[in-house]
């Protein structure tokens, strides 16, 4: 992306992804993502939002993500010194805040996890005060199907517990303490999409943080992962 994004973008296509999600637009406008996408015949339904642009103003964010033309906006991140249970309860309270304003908006707020949010805090789950104590109208989430795993959850259990709050997830397989091409690791993919209209799902986006060859990584897992995908949902 940093190369090319809009060479990129055919790459994914021409795989046969057809939506995208974004995490930074590489210094493009809004109006140039668009057409890009539009190049590629792709949609990018989601887009990730550092918890730092939120904080500096809500409105920036959604001025931004509609102008792109992106439904979801995604929280990924709270950084470590912002894991205490007091800072947790906060981040709950600045969720349903910018859910109620995104929703005000026509857009979709949503928090992406890694591992340490199943990690226990001073006697609570972070992820289930974060599920218990937001709107489940304006606070939903994007469920990362390999940390979950790293966390040691049952990604099925959330579904049934919270049913319709998780519309996305990432989609990478988990191996060693590592992600993983889909089909190197340990996730029950088949068993977890199965669930899928329990959790509201409806968007998977294919993630890989480090992989050894990007190019070959967007092809081997869109052909890992499309049949299974296109079975249940």
């Amino acid at each position: 992306m940093a190369e090319d994004v809009g060479a990129t973008l055919a790459l994914v296509a021409e795989v046969g992804y057809r939506e995208v999600e974004f995490a930074g637009y590489f210094e493009h406008t809004p109006d140039a993502i668009r057409r890009l996408l539009a190049d590629a015949g792709l949609t990018a339904p989601s887009a990730h939002i550092g918890y730092e642009q939120f904080a500096a103003g809500v409105d920036a964010v959604i001025e931004h993500a509609s102008a792109v033309g992106h439904e979801f906006v995604v929280v990924p991140w709270i950084d470590e010194q912002q894991r205490t249970l007091d800072a947790w309860r906060r981040h709950a309270e600045n969720f349903n805040r910018w859910g109620e304003a995104c929703a005000a908006a026509g857009l979709r707020f949503a928090y992406h996890n890694h591992t340490f949010e199943f990690e226990e805090t001073e006697g609570r789950i972070p992820y289930d005060l974060l599920l218990a104590e937001t709107d489940p109208e304006r606070v939903l989430m994007q469920l990362d199907l390999c940390w979950a795993r790293g966390g040691n959850v049952d990604p099925v259990a959330y579904f049934e517990q919270w049913p319709g709050r998780f519309p996305l997830c990432h989609i990478k397989d988990y191996r060693d303490g590592e992600d993983a091409d889909v089909g190197d690791g340990d996730v029950d993919f088949a068993r977890i999409f199965a669930h899928a209209k329990t959790a509201g799902l409806r968007h998977g986006f294919v993630e890989r943080d480090h992989p050894d060859d990007a190019r070959a990584s967007v092809r081997r897992n869109f052909e890992a992962i499309a049949p299974l995908w296109n079975e249940h949902l």
